[in-house]
């Protein structure tokens, strides 16, 4: 195809504000992706927006296969859909005092 540009599964956007870590959930627009390293402030960055990570949580249990949602302001994982961008989903349950649930990205 003549018109294709990439797969897609790295993309390079520009780091929001305060900058990321190598590691980071970033959300740019309706863009969400894990920083493959660290950026200053509207340094490019790429990352990763594919595949299976283990991302902060809010409090509240996961269900294993529950849709998850990216709370930019907490810079954490919710089940809470309002306000928030869906990132995936989980693939292994989290109960409410996990720091911590692992995300299959869904692109």
């Amino acid at each position: 195809m003549k018109n294709f540009i990439q797969k897609g599964d790295t993309l390079t956007l520009t780091a929001p504000t305060g900058g990321v870590a190598s590691g980071d959930g970033v959300l740019v627009g309706s863009l969400f992706g894990i920083a493959a390293g660290d950026a200053a402030e509207n340094d490019n960055v790429e990352v990763q927006t594919t595949g299976v990570f283990e991302l902060p949580k809010a409090t509240g249990a996961i269900a294993q296969g529950a849709k998850v949602y990216w709370d930019n302001t907490n810079k954490n994982v919710t089940t809470t859909a309002t306000a928030n961008t869906l990132i995936g989903a989980a693939t292994v349950a989290a109960v409410s005092g996990d720091a911590t649930v692992i995300v299959r990205l869904n692109v």
